[in-house]
């Protein structure tokens, strides 16, 4: 499983084709965010949801089988039962990456994408992962001002 800022910039700078199963055309759910994001950062987003013909301007599939090209990264916005299935989909279209966002855990999924040969990302947002490693933390107003490094100045003390 890859964990660390080497890896996971290696996976967003080598993978440019995401997969979003569970993609929200709702403006205000996490998926709609993760994927605006993405798509307003070069990345091909494919939505996979039968809820929906469209999303964010983009086609929307069914499954990740009914996807007719072929697809880097698969981003679940799942409920963890339903991960090990999804894993089944992306090992069969040929995905390179299984990212699990956030508060989806799924060992089962991960054992069965890692033996596929398949880079297994868990418990991680690619929205937050590439604004950390990328410089696009301030997207949707992250960056507030609010919190500063800065010291403020001390009462009373004089700088000369």
């Amino acid at each position: 499983m890859i964990d660390d800022i080497a890896g996971l910039r290696r996976i967003l700078m080598q993978n440019r084709t995401i997969a979003v199963v569970g993609l929200s055309a709702t403006w205000h759910r996490p998926s709609y965010f993760a994927a605006k994001y993405m798509l307003g950062h070069g990345y091909t987003v494919i939505p996979v949801n039968p809820a929906y013909e469209e999303v964010l301007g983009q086609r929307c599939y069914a499954s990740l089988r009914e996807v007719p090209q072929p697809v880097d990264i698969v981003d679940c916005f799942r409920r963890a039962e339903d991960i090990p299935a999804i894993a089944d989909e992306a090992i069969a279209i040929g995905a390179k990456v299984l990212w699990l966002q956030i508060g989806v855990i799924s060992p089962e999924a991960v054992r069965k994408a890692e033996t596929a040969g398949l880079e297994v990302v868990m418990d991680r947002c690619v929205k937050i992962e590439h604004a950390r490693l990328f410089g696009g933390l301030n997207w949707f107003g992250v960056n507030t001002g609010i919190v500063s490094s800065k010291r403020p100045p001390c009462a009373g003390l004089s700088s000369t």
